[in-house]
């Protein structure tokens, strides 16, 4: 008898229509001969599955099954399409962790822990990895663009401290700049990261878990045709993905240990997307974030590592999915 899959998408966030771009892409490349998949909604309106007639069935959040014509559902394992609250901080994993259900992201602690971008490269220098300097604001207790600057030389990157796809972010050259940006960032997060510019190249790669065995998948160079590789250069073609990069490979074993270790500190799971800046006069790169539910939309960057790599979405998408039980086992 087939498994029986949650494609979980939407979400709370701005992030909500990239998780529905992810879930589609996702959707069309999965081993229906292998498992039995329900697409479920969640969002500030509700948890529903859809049939293929329309109608809407409501997720019981007692036990996540859904009760369809032909009978009650409960559900093997959960793939997570979800992007932003509550997908990637934690929360749903919280959540099916109680009722012992399997799913293919990071844990509670891990997604909540690089949820926060601060606390993720703090514990990333910690362990000994190059991160950028950066202050970290509050919004009941934010500091003065020239305390900020007193600190941290420009450029900035000015990003809310929770959150993804560059929503709410600013690169800013000039001092006057500042409060423009701290006010954007603000109206998406209660706490800001202040991040000092590191010239280099940037570069993200892929890593995940199969049977155990950690993964990196082919790194991917980002030329953003704007300052930096915003939410235009990310989903509306505004950069040039190179992929593989176009690097030495002496760099690119830098960036694929950095990977690694990263995959391991954190205690990640499933398929998480590093992202890094490599310093090219001083040979050392330097992690700037880790994404625990990577998007997956025709246009992101994990699905062009996969078919680099020489994998089919398919195989991926199965690997990720038997990942769930294979860890459930061990």
């Amino acid at each position: 008898m087939k498994k029986k899959i949650a494609l979980i998408t939407g979400g709370y966030s701005g992030e909500a229509v990239i998780s529905y771009l992810s879930a589609s892409s996702i959707e069309k490349n999965l081993d229906t001969e292998k498992w039995d998949v329900y697409k479920i909604d969640i969002n500030p309106d509700g948890w529903h599955y859809f049939t293929a007639d329309g109608e809407k069935s409501p997720i019981d959040k007692n036990d996540f099954s859904i009760t369809l014509k032909t009978g009650k559902i409960n559900f093997d394992a959960i793939l997570v399409s979800l992007h932003g609250t509550p997908g990637e901080d934690g929360k749903l994993q919280g959540y099916f962790d109680t009722l012992g259900i399997p799913y293919s992201t990071c844990d509670t602690a891990t997604a909540a822990l690089t949820f926060n971008k601060r606390y993720t490269v703090a514990v990333a220098s910690f362990a000994g990895m190059h991160v950028a300097k950066s202050i970290h604001l509050f919004k009941d207790r934010q500091a003065s663009t020239d305390e900020i600057l007193k600190t941290l030389k420009l450029p900035v990157f000015v990003k809310p401290n929770n959150g993804g796809s560059s929503i709410g972010m600013s690169k800013v050259k000039q001092a006057n700049q500042l409060q423009a940006a701290l006010d954007k960032a603000f109206e998406e997060d209660d706490q800001v990261l202040v991040e000092e510019f590191i010239k280099g190249r940037e570069l993200t790669i892929g890593v995940f878990k199969s049977k155990g065995e950690v993964i990196a998948l082919p790194i991917t160079e980002i030329i953003a045709k704007n300052e930096f590789f915003d939410f235009e250069a990310k989903y509306q073609g505004a950069s040039d993905e190179i992929t593989p990069a176009q690097i030495d490979e002496a760099i690119a074993i830098k960036i694929r240990d950095e990977a690694r270790k990263a995959y391991a500190v954190f205690n990640c799971k499933g398929i998480v997307r590093i992202d890094f800046i490599y310093d090219m006069d001083a040979g050392i790169p330097y992690m700037l974030e880790i994404n625990t539910v990577p998007g997956q939309s025709e246009a992101s960057l994990v699905p062009q590592q996969v078919v680099a790599m020489g994998w089919s979405l398919k195989q991926f998408y199965n690997a990720l999915i038997e990942e769930c039980f294979y860890k459930n086992k061990t």
